[in-house]
């Protein structure tokens, strides 16, 4: 097993659904009693993390007391003693299961997903009959997209445990991004009708901010999680298309919904709408305003902005792909045009239709009832290349995220030509360091417009530019996803552009919170 342990990883930027890694802990383990208030269960940590030290240095051959204090260091919030602490612990008890999945974990949570699958993987090694550490892997695996892997691993969990909550939504959660929203349904059904919320685990030693997130069992939610601090607030995630409308809703002072595609999750949107109208405390991204952003909606409602150019759309059944064909001439749609499954981002189930007599043999590649047809803007340069640029949107602000460079017409940040070409990442460094030297005034008009009509706290714009200067609008709504640097030195530049956004993040949790106390 290698023994680079938190080098370089990359998160996985499609983040359509997912759940959290688990720590696996003995039945001994303190727990912590609904009773027993956040203050006084830390409380409890220390006294035992102190008793565990006076043990430890009177010797630990084994090494399982300095594990038990590594679970402890993790659970208190001490990331980095506990990273150190379970690695100097591989040496002594390289095939540990605990040690491994709960390394796997920790790490998982800090960004190196790469470095943690390699765990998990150890982990199952080992323990093949443990269900934590198959749940754990096929997670990994779901996120990362490797859907047929991470099934194995999950039917290997549900043959063990039938009844694991977290195995049934891991299995609900791949099938779905597989395309097979039927096979998904009874493991959704299974995974989220019982407990239809998540609650993460509070680290800090202070009184917590209590936050309500809004999902999705069948997803369109952006992972706001990663951007949530637990030593401030303790968060309990509600998974709305299986909440009891009569149950109260769990204790928060501030809610965050973090469904953000319209498209996909139009009845979830309706059923978070309903749950935040029942509380007083502020909402960040009212469902009411996410609700309108689907691709066609924005398409239409944002077309008169100027400087702005919105392609046309069309809806497409497949019974009516017999006269699809037809049907996009009459809507202005020409072809080349682009045909794309409801609810997927990142470039996936998503593909350039050349001609009419394509047309079907494209749709029967792609997963569900509906299809969006849409019409091809062009954004080549005088170059031949094409351009995607994105901005976010945070607490009606705009900062400059990545600029994509690629020669292939399907533009994502991540598989564009940017890691092995340096005049690509020049390009993305001077677009997020000096956005007003790539932007001209007009079009960063345009982009404040558009901040404007879509109203969210929380969301971003994709665009490109036409040879006339035009924007031209690829996608614009609250799923956008901001995640760490990689540790890879080639995207050093990329540091403090990135994490101004994600400060801006945490000033829009912290202070749409402190609104909820004043």
């Amino acid at each position: 097993m290698s023994r680079q342990i938190g080098g370089t990883s990359r998160r996985v930027g499609h983040a359509r659904r997912s759940i959290l890694p688990t720590i696996w802990l003995p039945s001994s383990t303190i727990s912590a009693p609904d009773m027993v208030s956040p203050i006084q269960h830390r409380q409890r940590l220390l006294n035992e993390l102190d008793r565990l030290e006076r043990l430890i240095a009177e010797g630990d051959p084994s090494g399982e007391l300095r594990l038990e204090r590594a679970d402890l260091l993790a659970r208190l919030g001490r990331d980095t003693d506990a990273k150190e602490a379970y690695i100097a612990l591989l040496a002594v008890m390289p095939s540990h299961f605990r040690l491994l999945n709960n390394l796997g974990t920790l790490l998982d949570g800090l960004g190196y997903t790469s470095a943690a699958r390699t765990l998990y993987r150890e982990a199952v090694k080992h323990r093949p009959g443990h269900p934590t550490g198959l749940i754990n892997l096929g997670t990994s695996l779901q996120k990362a997209r490797e859907f047929e892997e991470a099934r194995t691993h999950f039917a290997a969990a549900l043959a063990l445990d039938p009844d694991s909550i977290e195995a049934n939504r891991g299995m609900a959660y791949t099938l779905a991004g597989q395309g097979d929203e039927a096979a998904a349904r009874p493991y959704r059904e299974k995974g989220f009708r019982q407990r239809p919320t998540l609650i993460r685990p509070y680290r800090g030693d202070a009184v917590p901010v209590e936050l309500l997130v809004l999902s999705s069992s069948a997803g369109g939610a952006v992972p706001i999680l990663q951007h949530v601090d637990d030593r401030l607030f303790a968060t309990t995630v509600l998974f709305v298309d299986f909440a009891d409308p009569t149950v109260p809703l769990p204790p928060h002072r501030l809610i965050f919904n973090a469904i953000g595609d319209a498209d996909l999750a139009a009845a979830a949107l309706q059923d978070a709408a309903a749950l935040a109208a029942r509380s007083t405390a502020p909402v960040i991204n009212r469902p009411e305003a996410v609700r309108v952003t689907g691709r066609a909606d924005n398409a239409e409602r944002l077309a008169g902005i100027p400087g702005l150019i919105t392609p046309k759309m069309a809806m497409l059944p497949r019974t009516s792909l017999s006269n699809a064909a037809a049907m996009l001439a009459g809507r202005g749609i020409a072809f080349p045009c682009l045909l794309r499954s409801p609810g997927f981002h990142t470039g996936h189930h998503f593909v350039r239709v050349e001609r009419p007599e394509d047309l079907a043999a494209a749709a029967a590649e792609l997963p569900g009832e509906v299809l969006i047809a849409i019409e091809y803007l062009d954004a080549s340069g005088t170059d031949g290349k094409i351009r995607k640029y994105r901005v976010m949107m945070i607490d009606h602000a705009l900062y400059p995220l990545h600029a994509a460079v690629s020669h292939d017409w399907k533009v994502h940040y991540f598989t564009a030509d940017m890691a092995e070409n340096a005049a690509h990442r020049s390009e993305d460094e001077r677009f997020i360091t000096a956005m007003e030297e790539v932007l001209t005034q007009d079009q960063r008009r345009t982009l404040a417009d558009i901040e404007k009509a879509l109203g969210l706290d929380y969301g971003g714009i994709d665009f490109g530019i036409d040879r006339a200067g035009n924007l031209l609008l690829f996608e614009a709504n609250a799923t956008m996803v901001v995640n760490p640097v990689d540790s890879d030195p080639r995207w050093t530049y990329r540091r403090a552009p990135v994490q101004q956004v994600m400060d801006a993040i945490h000033a829009l949790l912290h202070d749409r919170a402190a609104q909820g106390t004043s």
